[in-house]
Order: structure tokens, then C-alpha cells, then sequence
């Protein structure tokens, strides 16, 4: 029986399983470990051991070994930690390892284990209570952990278990990152030890403030809703604090100004220099990037940073090696990297990320070509030398003279892993993914006067001036996220939503990254009229430029979370172009959606409610006359089943008719095979029926 590609996507993980992730290279760059599943269907990560001398592998840590028929379970904080951070993989889905080599330590099932790597030992230590992202001190002496609102420390021989931090009251939680850091910032961690593994920066956040939600479950009503602190735009925020807490629990108190800069937004700690924070304010126009005295909990401030619209917060600050500082700033239209202040990257990249940093250069990720990624080579000299070339998307890790790149391109439908040493060949590291049942035909165009990255995808048997066909636009379209990259696997997708008998069309507009300061900030306050817009040039372009192959008067629009409110403003807005659309658990008021994401882009609704009113779907409901269907995860708790319960009332206040899907138990993630099977095969049903298909 064959099996259908939305339900092999899913069982897959959109085929990422079987391919290596959480590299790591040994400082000697003798050794590479990585979490990989053992075939490309499984979901339970392994550790693996690569040794580079030898190109051997073999496995450090199988987690079906360790918990045998009991299996894994999860506490609800791990649940939540997995949602902010899309993590729907199991069994080991992170691991931490000492700067000496000689131990790792991981969390599985809220239980804590390490592993001497020298013996390939691995033990389960007497950890207190469900264990949430373990780390070692650098010196491979003491592992820290954060549990049930506390943090605490623990030898890596199983001893002297105890707290260093715990909550006074029922609100504070020590040692992880809060909702809105998670969620929004890219900030998962909450403590950074010391180089010296005899203290550690910890942050205590404390939910008083924020608002309680509760995420019902309709289908049991027999059970208490879910209460749930979210802070909403314009509502309060968590309180965070910084402490420096040594190893006896004394601690100090990390000063600023937090009442004019409220986010938390980095921390580094390396051997080369003081800590480091960046802080932001709530209207992320002012941040600052601070160094700590860690004896009386003073800071400096070594970068005053400002934008008129938001500072993008990229690559943590850090210290170099010789004690330079590092940063990643927008200047004169580019993301470049800076080093004390001046700028190392020239005109012409856009940096994306920072890999590491030495004594006289940084590595790092960076793009020429927006749907490209480029591992390069910036030297404190001005001088650049690309590491990766070519028509794909690149990611790096280095140790000493090993670096292993991961790449991603059109050549083949797939990801590559390979070993770089300076004094031996390449060697590639084994990728277990599951053969992609097709090869997606991708041709990239450059739409409108904006020159908009944009993928166009055919029905593979689809003879150019044959027919034609319906449009599908499939767009994020949204800040913060890039789906037009020269990666052939990220449009596997798309290439089976065109052999269903479409034109799929996906569009990067304004907002989008890769694209400069003043590209990506063209949405601010508008994100309704800039994305749509955008949406409707690319529409333009792909028309003229297949005038015999496309068919604008059957146009439908499907999308997920922002691609969702996307989809729905399209035929609220414009029905004159889009005439169906499947709105994925879609934002639709913006006043029920967080305070970081939302104010970046839309400002306080408290001072401009007339910003919010204009970007939302709620008054635009009486306009409705495109068929829509509207789809949501009840048990979702970023974008709330609010957004979509409040937009059907006013559908049916108004007399429209719509269609909603509700999904019992679904959070904003769909991961379960059936659900995401027979979601996508109705969704293409109900398209194909509403555009006469």
C-alpha cells in the first residue's frame, strides 16, 4: 500500500528525521557527537560519537536501552520547553558536553543521566524532581538543572545533590527562560555557568503580573481547564531578573535599568572577557549590550544601540579571544558583524549568524544571494573568504581544526553532513532521512519592481503552454521567517500541492529576512496592507511571466499562523484576486497575540489602538464573499483558539459563511501522522472545490 505524502511528511518530521542535529566538535576537534534517530522514521534521538581520525561512529547513548518497556514520559514543563522551541522529535533532543571532553549530560524521560565519554559510561543520577535542561560546568566537576521552579546543582558522580535557588513564591521559577524569551527573543536558556565552573548567572522570572489564560479541552469536559500565565500586547510582562549565584547559594543581584529596558534579551559568559548582557526596551527602539561585575552586580555599558523602528536582536555579544567584542548590528542598510564597534563585514552581506570567533576573525553565516547561505570567513583586517559556495543554505560548527558543514541545496533533495580537518579529507557523516518520494521542480524568479524572492512550482507532467491552471499561493509572508532558500527539501511540500493540479506560488515579501534594515522594517504598523500587497505583486509577476500556464481568475491562498492571518486578510481584502483560502491557526485580532512579537511591529494598543484595529480581521468580517475555511489546534497556547472562535462569531454575526475545522488535543504544531494526513488531503479537497478544480 502506498502511503500518502502528507501522512509520510508527517511521519518523517517533514524528512529531518535520520539527519544529524546538536553538532558539537571537542575543542581538540578530535571528536564530533550529534543527536541523530536511528532511520528516518523514528522519532527517538540517539547521541552519536564520530571519531574524526578515523571516520568511525558508533552510538554514545540509546534512550530505548535506557528506559526499557516504561518508555519515555514528559513533565508538562518539558511539553511547554518543546512547544516554544517547535521541538516535536523524542527520546534525546539536546545534550550538553564539558569544555574538558570528559563528560556529557543530557535530560530523558525528566530524569537526569551523564556519561563519562572516555568509558562510554552511562549513568542516572539522583536527580530532584522533573529535570529541565541540564548543563555542565566547564570543568566536567558539577551539572546544573532547573526543577520544579528551582535551580540546582549536582556532582557528575551522582553527589551532593541540592538547590542553589529556589521560588518564594508560586510564581517564581529559577534557571529557565520565560515565555516571551522562548517564544519570541530565541533565548531557551536561563543560567550560564562561569569558566571556572564556580558560579553561575542565573535568571529568576516571576508571572505575577501576567494575565491568567485557561486553554480549555472541549472534547473532556470532565476536565479543569489549563491555567496559563500570557502575556498578551500591552498587558504586563514577566518580571526577570539577573543573579550571580556561586556554588554555597550566595547570590547578587545583576543592576539596570529595567524599568526603561525590560527584556533580557542575551547572555554570554566566555573565558576571554567579563559577562556580557544585552538588554532591550519594551519598545525595542534602545537596547544596550552590558558587561557584569559579578562581585557587586554593576554593570557598563560597552554598546548603546538604536533604532527608530526595533534593534533586531541577532548573535549573542561576546567576548573574543584577546578580549575584543563581537557583536551583530544593522549599519547603512546591512546586518554586519562589529568588532569594538567597527564594523568587519562589508557592503553586499547580510550576516545571518555568528559560528565562532578567534583571535583575528569570525565565522560566520551570511547571504550575497537572500535565498542563499554562506559560510564565511571575516577577517579583523576588513577581508572576507567564503568557506561554502554554491546554489544552497549552509550552517557550520567548529573545535580546533575540525569543522563540519551542513548543507542544504537544489543539486539533490537532501541535507549533507561533512567532516572538514585541516590536514585530512573531507568525510561525510551517514544521513539516515527517508528518500524523498519526489524531486520538486523549483524555478526561482525575482517578482515585481521590489524583486521579491519568489518559487513558482508546476505539476511535474505539466507541458509548458499545455494549460492553465489554478494558483495556489502558499506563503509565510510574514517577519521573522524565510521560505524562498535554495533548498530543494523545503519545497517538497509544494511540489506535491502542484501535483495535485496547481501553480504554487510562495513569495518572501517585505518583513521577510535576508533583505536589509530597510526591507524588513517596511511593516512596521502595517502589516496587513505590506504583506498582502506583497503577496498580490508576486501573483502579478508569476502571471506575466507564464501568461499560457496560469489562470488568475482561480486563485486560492493557504497558510499557517502568520501565513494563516495572511490567508484570511486575502480574501477579506482583496477578493477580487483571491477566490478561496484555508487560514491556519491564524492570528486575527492582534490584541489576543504576545507583547514582544506584537509591539514590535504594531506598538502598544494602549497608545495606537487605531494600528491594531486596522491589522486586524474582526471589522473586516461583514467583507466576506471567498470561501474559507479556518482551521485551529484547540489545545494551542501560543495562538490561542480565541483567534479563531472570535473571527467565526463575527463571520456569523455578519451572515457569512465559513467553514471551521477545530483539532481536539492539537497544539500550534500538528505532528500526529493522521491529523496532519487527513488535514492536508481535506484542505486540498476543499480548495479544489471551491476554485472548480
Amino acid at each position: 500500500m502506498t502511503v500518502s505524502y502528507p501522512r509520510l511528511a508527517a511521519r518523517t518530521l517533514r524528512f529531518t528525521l535520520g539527519i544529524p542535529r546538536n553538532i558539537t566538535v571537542s575543542p581538540d576537534g578530535a571528536t564530533v557527537r550529534f543527536i541523530r534517530t536511528p532511520d528516518g522514521v523514528t522519532r527517538t534521538g540517539q547521541l552519536w560519537e564520530h571519531d574524526v581520525a578515523t571516520g568511525t561512529e558508533s552510538v554514545l547513548v540509546d534512550p530505548v536501552a535506557l528506559l526499557g518497556e516504561n518508555g519515555e514520559q514528559l513533565s508538562a514543563e518539558e511539553r511547554s520547553r518543546r512547544e516554544r522551541s517547535r521541538e516535536s522529535a523524542a527520546g534525546l533532543v539536546a545534550y550538553d558536553v564539558d569544555e574538558t571532553g570528559r563528560w556529557a549530560c543530557f535530560a530523558l524521560s525528566g530524569q537526569l543521566w551523564a556519561v563519562h565519554l572516555g568509558a562510554k559510561a552511562v549513568t542516572a543520577l539522583p536527580s530532584t524532581g522533573a529535570v529541565i535542561d541540564p548543563h555542565l560546568d566547564p570543568t566536567g566537576r558539577v551539572i546544573a538543572y532547573a526543577s520544579g521552579g528551582a535551580l540546582r546543582v549536582i556532582g557528575v558522580d551522582g553527589s551532593g545533590d541540592r538547590a542553589l535557588a529556589e521560588p518564594e513564591t508560586p510564581t517564581q521559577v529559577w534557571g529557565q527562560a520565560e515565555f516571551i524569551a522562548a517564544e519570541e527573543m530565541e533565548r531557551f536558556r536561563g543560567f550560564w555557568w562561569a569558566p571556572d565552573g564556580r558560579s553561575l548567572l542565573v535568571e529568576r522570572h516571576d508571572d505575577a503580573p501576567v494575565q491568567t489564560w485557561h486553554i480549555a479541552d472541549p472534547e473532556h469536559p470532565e476536565r479543569e481547564p489549563v491555567a496559563q500565565r500570557y502575556p498578551a500586547a500591552g498587558t504586563p510582562n514577566a518580571e526577570v531578573t539577573l543573579w550571580h549565584v556561586d556554588l554555597e547559594g550566595r547570590r547578587t543581584e545583576i543592576m539596570w535599568d529595567r524599568e526603561a529596558l525590560e527584556y533580557l534579551g542575551r547572555v554570554s559568559w566566555t573565558p576571554h572577557g567579563a559577562p556580557l548582557l544585552q538588554v532591550l526596551s519594551r519598545d525595542q527602539r534602545s537596547s544596550q549590550v552590558l558587561t557584569v561585575d559579578v562581585a557587586s552586580g554593576r554593570t557598563e555599558v560597552v554598546r548603546d544601540l538604536h533604532d527608530d523602528d526595533w534593534v533586531e536582536l541577532s548573535a549573542a555579544p561576546r567576548f573574543a579571544p584577546g578580549g575584543r567584542l563581537v557583536t551583530v548590528e544593522d549599519s547603512v542598510g546591512w546586518r554586519r558583524v562589529t568588532v569594538d564597534g567597527t564594523a568587519i563585514s562589508p557592503d553586499g552581506w547580510q550576516v545571518r549568524g555568528i559560528v565562532d570567533t578567534f583571535e583575528d576573525c569570525v565565522v560566520a553565516t551570511a547571504s550575497q544571494e537572500p535565498t542563499e547561505i554562506q559560510v564565511v570567513r571575516l577577517g579583523f583586517d576588513g577581508s572576507v573568504t567564503p568557506i561554502t559556495e554554491g546554489q544552497a543554505v549552509h550552517g557550520a560548527v567548529t573545535g580546533g581544526p575540525t569543522t563540519v558543514i551542513v548543507r542544504s541545496g537544489f543539486e539533490v533533495v537532501g541535507t549533507t553532513v561533512v567532516v572538514h580537518r585541516e590536514d585530512a579529507d573531507p568525510v561525510p557523516i551517514r544521513v539516515l532521512a527517508e528518500p524523498a518520494p519526489h524531486e520538486p521542480v523549483v524555478t526561482l524568479i525575482e517578482a515585481g519592481e521590489r524583486r521579491m524572492r519568489t518559487a513558482v512550482l508546476f505539476p511535474r507532467d505539466h507541458r509548458p503552454g499545455s494549460e492553465r491552471l489554478p494558483v495556489l499561493m502558499d506563503p509565510y509572508g510574514g517577519p521573522h521567517a524565510q521560505r524562498v532558500l535554495a533548498s530543494a527539501r523545503a519545497f517538497l511540500e509544494a511540489q506535491w500541492l502542484a501535483d495535485q493540479g496547481f501553480c504554487v506560488v510562495i513569495a518572501d515579501g517585505r518583513g521577510t529576512p535576508g533583505r536589509g534594515h530597510a526591507w524588513e522594517r517596511e511593516v512596521r504598523d502595517e502589516l496587513a496592507t505590506v504583506t498582502l500587497d506583497d503577496q498580490v505583486d508576486a501573483l502579478a509577476a508569476v502571471a506575466a511571466a507564464y501568461p499560457d500556464d496560469v489562470d488568475t481568475s482561480r486563485v486560492g491562498i493557504t497558510g499557517w499562523s502568520y501565513g494563516g492571518y495572511l490567508s484570511a486578510l486575502a480574501v477579506l481584502m482583496r477578493p477580487d484576486v483571491f477566490h478561496a483560502a484555508v487560514a491556519g491557526a491564524p492570528v486575527t485580532e492582534w490584541r489576543l497575540y504576545d507583547t514582544c512579537y506584537t509591539e514590535r511591529y504594531l506598538g502598544d494598543p494602549n497608545t495606537q489602538p487605531e494600528v491594531y484595529d486596522r491589522n486586524s480581521l474582526i471589522p473586516l468580517a461583514p467583507r466576506l464573499e471567498r470561501p474559507l475555511m479556518i482551521i485551529h489546534g484547540l489545545a494551542d497556547d501560543n495562538v490561542v483558539a480565541a483567534h479563531t472562535l472570535r473571527l467565526s462569531s463575527a463571520l456569523l454575526a455578519a451572515g457569512r459563511p465559513h467553514t471551521v475545522l477545530p483539532l481536539s488535543g492539537v497544539t500550534h504544531m500538528t505532528p500526529q501522522e493522521v491529523v496532519a494526513e487527513n488535514l492536508k488531503l481535506l484542505q486540498v479537497d476543499f480548495l479544489k472545490t471551491s476554485l472548480g478544480v
